[in-house]
C-alpha cells in the first residue's frame, strides 16, 4: 500500500505508475486517482464532493464532516486513534490527513507500508507543500507548518502496529526519533 503525502519531494513521481492500493492526502484529488482519499479539514472535503471524486474512491473525514456529509456516496470517517493520550497532539481534532493516512494505511494493509511526500521540514523558511497558493491552502511565502504534531502522530502509529512495515522513501531524510522503531525504514526515492 502506497501513502502519499504533498510534500515537495514527490513532485517529480508519476504516482499514476506505481502499483497497488494507494492512500492520498487533500488535493491529490487534482492530480491523481487514488483509491482512499483523507481530507479532515471541511474545505478540502467541500471540494472533493464538488468534484465527484467520491463517487469512485472513498473519502475519510472526521465524524463531524461525516454527520453531515454520511448521505453522500462513499463518504467515510477516518478511523479511531489506536491509543488515548494525554498530550494536545493525541486529541482526534488535532490529527492532520497526513497522519490519519498513515493510520487508515495500517489498518488496511496486509504488511508493507510505502511512504511519500511525508517531508515535514522544509528546505528554507517557507511552506513545503506542492499546492501551496492554490485553493483551500496557504501562500508559498508563508512560514513552513510546525511538523512536531505530525512527528509525534505517525511515530504514535508506528508504535502501535509493529507489526507493519513501513518504509519512507526519501532523500537527504533524517528519521525523526519519534519515529525509530523496528518496524519502521528510510530508502531512496528512486528505489521506489
Amino acid at each position: 500500500m502506497l501513502v502519499i503525502g504533498n510534500g515537495e519531494s514527490r513532485i517529480s513521481i508519476d504516482i499514476n505508475k506505481l502499483q497497488g492500493p494507494k492512500i492520498g492526502c487533500n488535493a491529490i484529488l487534482r492530480d491523481f486517482k487514488v483509491d482512499h482519499l483523507v481530507c479532515v479539514d471541511r474545505p478540502m472535503l467541500q471540494e472533493a464532493l464538488n468534484s465527484t471524486y467520491h463517487k469512485n474512491s472513498s473519502v475519510y473525514t472526521r465524524r463531524r464532516n461525516w454527520v453531515q456529509f454520511r448521505l453522500e456516496k462513499n463518504i467515510r470517517m477516518v478511523p479511531s486513534l489506536p491509543y488515548q493520550g494525554s498530550e494536545r497532539p493525541d486529541d482526534p481534532i488535532h490529527w492532520g490527513s497526513g497522519p490519519y493516512a498513515v493510520l487508515l494505511a495500517a489498518l488496511l494493509a496486509t504488511d508493507d507500508i510505502r511512504m511519500i511526500g511525508f517531508d515535514l521540514h522544509s528546505q528554507n523558511d517557507t511552506v513545503n507543500n506542492i499546492y501551496k497558493d492554490t485553493k483551500n491552502y496557504i501562500a508559498a511565502s508563508k512560514r513552513p507548518v510546525d511538523p512536531r504534531y505530525w512527528i509525534h502522530q505517525i511515530g504514535k502509529v508506528f508504535k502501535h502496529y509493529p507489526t507493519k512495515k513501513f518504509t519512507i522513501y526519501q532523500d537527504n531524510f533524517e528519521l525523526p526519533s519519534a519515529w525509530n522503531h523496528s518496524n519502521v525504514s528510510l530508502d531512496n526515492i528512486s528505489n521506489l
